[in-house]
């Protein structure tokens, strides 16, 4: 299966793709440009917006407008003709320490936006990192609700919605956990581990749950995208032709394409030029449309 590039995008930090059904076009960000960027599958169109701040995770509003995780909380997101993103706050975050962003997120099944946090300097190896919910109508800051990651990432429901999924990305870390999820107070339990990525290559980053329930993970460093089965167990693997693949995702008519963002790191790219890239592949089975927000 050859990945197709969609567009040379050359993104510094390509992440948090998200496939609009109804405009049949793929948005995602650009963390460190403080862009979000969009393509249209019918003529591959492209154009982007720029925010005030990182810009790290979207999600669409049932009325249209987008909701996003910047640096100092969650915003409402809405694209303007001058090429501006115009933001309003809606919770804003209290880091635990200084020097830290959103990372990863996404809503869960019944729309509710989950988003982890991050210190800057991952090399630092700082457990600082936090996972927060936020629900429509709240306006007080936001509130960690699992606590102790380095690199939280990989974020993803089942289609019941009642597993959530989450890694951390660190490389002392390399775990992936599935927690139950009461969908009723959005609370995740009994945490456990369901993949050691340090048995398999690259480490976790962005994920996506297909239609069948199985679970789909960018490799970082490894330039794959694995597919593990509800039990943990690697069930195939499909190259891009980049090292650092940061998140996938369905889309396309029949949701049969796996999208992915990736990572143009600096230095020496002879062996990687279409790194930053976003890629089409067919990954031979179908997703499930990306959860609105509820607001």
């Amino acid at each position: 299966m050859t990945a197709e590039l969609i567009l040379d995008a050359r993104n510094a930090t390509g992440e948090s793709p998200v496939w609009s059904v109804a405009e049949q076009a793929l948005y995602w960000v650009d963390i460190p440009a403080r862009r979000l960027h969009r393509w249209q599958a019918a003529d591959g169109f492209s154009q982007s917006w720029e925010a005030p701040q990182m810009l790290a995770c979207i999600a669409r509003g049932r009325d249209g407008h987008w909701i996003g995780a910047m640096e100092s909380g969650v915003f409402t997101l809405t694209p303007q003709a001058d090429g501006r993103l115009s933001t309003r706050l809606l919770s804003s975050v209290n880091h635990a320490q200084a020097g830290m962003r959103f990372n990863d997120g996404r809503c869960d099944r019944q729309g509710r936006f989950w988003a982890g946090t991050m210190l800057l300097d991952m090399a630092a190896g700082v457990p600082a990192g936090a996972m927060y919910r936020y629900e429509a109508g709240q306006h007080e800051p936001l509130k960690p609700q699992l606590t102790g990651f380095i690199v939280p990432n990989g974020l993803a429901f089942s289609p019941d919605g009642l597993t959530l999924y989450l890694s951390d990305s660190h490389p002392d870390v390399q775990k992936i956990w599935a927690f139950d999820y009461d969908i009723d107070t959005a609370t995740p339990h009994n945490r456990r581990l369901f993949v050691d990525m340090t048995q398999h290559p690259g480490r976790p980053d962005g994920a996506a749950v297909d239609a069948d329930g199985c679970y789909w993970i960018c490799g970082n460093d490894a330039g794959l995208i694995h597919r593990f089965t509800p039990e943990g167990t690697l069930d195939r693997s499909l190259a891009v032709p980049v090292k650092k693949p940061a998140m996938c995702a369905f889309g396309g008519a029949n949701l049969d394409t796996l999208f992915v963002t990736s990572i143009r790191p600096a230095g020496d790219l002879s062996d990687q030029p279409l790194a930053g890239g976003v890629f089409a592949l067919n990954p031979g089975v179908k997703g499930l449309a990306e959860p609105a927000y509820t607001s």
